[in-house]
């Protein structure tokens, strides 16, 4: 979804000229002065500043191109766009220097910002992670121990992006080529000297990586998702693979327990460090949790040549351990000694604030259920959350969660069976509908949770209502863990953007319940 928000950019860009730019890139320059120059780059008519390089693009519905008289009216200096696009410049009578591409203005947005941005210079250790859950998590955790080892840092995630202290909300889990390279641009303004990286599978295929070369890169996990848009697992795997090769990274770090990480591992073409959680398992690294509760998991995690670092972190969940370790990994491959990342933090404890992700509403030790609230939306999600709280939860759990509109079909009936086989109650509601109808969502999803025969299985659309019925249904002792929402602000539904925030929903009724002050 695109706000109109405005990216992140350097304060004080350096111009660079049209003439470089064309040479450089083999572009036809139409009216470009000697002494034209751009100081930025936007994919966006509505993010276009003063001295902007505008692109516009093909796209399904519409051109780019069609927007050019909106970016020349916010300021715009030149516009690159392809041929056909070039032709819509023209007859819309917008006197502005058009670069012209022979091929898909797409295929060299990120090299052309990352000259214009002067990105390819900054010397910043550079972070990338994949992978299908999990990837915000290890992101944020990857920020809390550079800022341990004394580094300023910096991050791009699905919740929002940061440059030291500065926060945006963020639109994509990865940003758009010209985006990520501006941001960069302010990184490099800020002395950043770290940056921690989501990347989506789109990100590979749609180029918006393009321009960045990474330090290290890691692979946690891989289950069903965005088969919408891949067709297949094969596909969408390759996608994850296509981030380990030498044109993206210089090395990487991979979890060795399932199949999928053993052939990322073996098929990468860059050099590969492994983690094993997995008893039995052959790798570099291997990862031990030694105490779980609600409020948390300790482990120790050992390496080559003695390297070892004993920690904690204060979410649930097996896995959060391993998103640590990961973490840790990646800053020992960067030359980041465990030992300097160790000296920063308070007996290993990783103090992380992750947005929305097993976010807990409720008031620890009060009287009444504790309630999490999480971006989680794939069945292997759902199944690593449950299981972690099958090990930890002393009462009943309730889930309760909805599925995508016009989003990966396939994976509905999965979630709803792997949600009943891992809780004593679910309660299904509606998520984003976007142009489905909700009941039709709901109806497949309480297929695969009735399919199941373990949980009490119930229905309740509105999840304004179906948070207040989870919080009447439970215990003292009881958990509750809200699915899908994690910190975004809205629902779609009908094509409208409604309002509606799961974390402030859930806060509220807690309130009005008495177990909230």
């Amino acid at each position: 979804m695109s706000t109109g928000a405005q990216s992140i950019r350097p304060q004080t860009p350096t111009p660079i000229s049209l003439r470089d730019l064309a040479e450089r890139f083999r572009l036809e320059a139409i009216g470009a002065a000697d002494d034209a120059a751009v100081t930025g780059v936007s994919l966006d008519s509505r993010d276009v500043r003063e001295g902007d390089l505008y692109v516009g693009m093909p796209g399904a519905k519409r051109h780019g191109a069609d927007f050019a008289p909106q970016a020349a009216g916010l300021g715009a200096r030149a516009i690159l766009t392809d041929a056909a696009g070039a032709a819509l410049v023209r007859a819309a009578g917008v006197a502005l220097p058009v670069l012209v591409s022979e091929v898909h203005p797409r295929e060299l947005l990120g090299e052309v910002s990352a000259a214009v941005y002067g990105t390819a210079e900054y010397t910043a250790k550079l972070f990338g992670v994949t992978g299908t859950n999990g990837k915000t998590s290890v992101v944020y955790l990857l920020a809390e121990l550079l800022r341990a080892a004394g580094l300023v840092t910096g991050l791009s995630s699905t919740a929002e992006r940061r440059v030291g202290d500065e926060v945006i909300t963020a639109n994509l889990t990865s940003p758009e080529a010209s985006e990520l390279h501006g941001l960069l641009a302010r990184m490099r303004e800020r002395e950043v000297a770290a940056v921690a990286i989501e990347v989506s599978a789109q990100a590979v295929v749609r180029h918006r990586l393009d321009g960045v070369h990474f330090d290290v890169v890691a692979f946690n996990n891989f289950s069903q998702d965005h088969l919408d848009e891949f067709g297949d697992l094969e596909s969408y795997f390759a996608a994850k693979l296509a981030l380990f090769t030498p044109e993206r990274a210089a090395r990487g770090v991979v979890v060795v327990d399932t199949p999928y990480g053993q052939r990322i591992a073996r098929e990468s073409q860059i050099p590969i460090t492994r983690l094993a959680t997995a008893y039995g398992q052959q790798a570099d690294w291997h990862l031990a949790v030694t105490a779980q509760t609600l409020d948390g998991v300790s482990f120790v995690l050992q390496g080559p040549e003695g390297a070892h670092f004993r920690g904690s972190v204060p979410v649930f969940g097996r896995f959060m351990a391993e998103n640590a370790a990961l973490a840790l990994i990646m800053l020992h491959e960067a030359g980041i000694p465990l030992e300097q990342v160790a000296a920063g933090l308070d007996h290993g404890r990783i103090p992380v604030y992750i947005p929305g992700r097993l976010e807990e509403m409720s008031q620890p030790g009060s009287n009444g259920p504790r309630f999490f609230v999480d971006y989680g939306h794939t069945p292997g999600a759902f199944e690593a959350m449950l299981d972690a709280l099958g090990e930890v939860a002393p009462g009943k759990i309730i889930f309760m969660f909805g599925a995508d509109g016009d989003r990966d079909t396939t994976k509905r009936e999965e979630m709803g069976r792997i949600a009943a086989a891992g809780a004593d109650t679910v309660i299904i509601c509606d998520y984003h509908p976007r142009s489905e109808p909700p009941e039709a969502i709901r109806a497949q999803l309480l297929a695969g949770a009735r399919s199941a025969g373990h949980a009490e299985v119930v229905e309740e659309g509105d999840p304004r209502s179906a948070v207040r019925l989870a919080i009447s249904l439970a215990s003292p002792g009881d958990v509750i863990l809200y699915a899908g929402p994690g910190h975004e602000d809205y629902q779609e539904v009908a094509g409208q953007y409604i309002p509606y925030s799961a974390r402030d929903e859930v806060r509220g009724a807690l309130r009005e319940a008495g177990l909230l002050p």
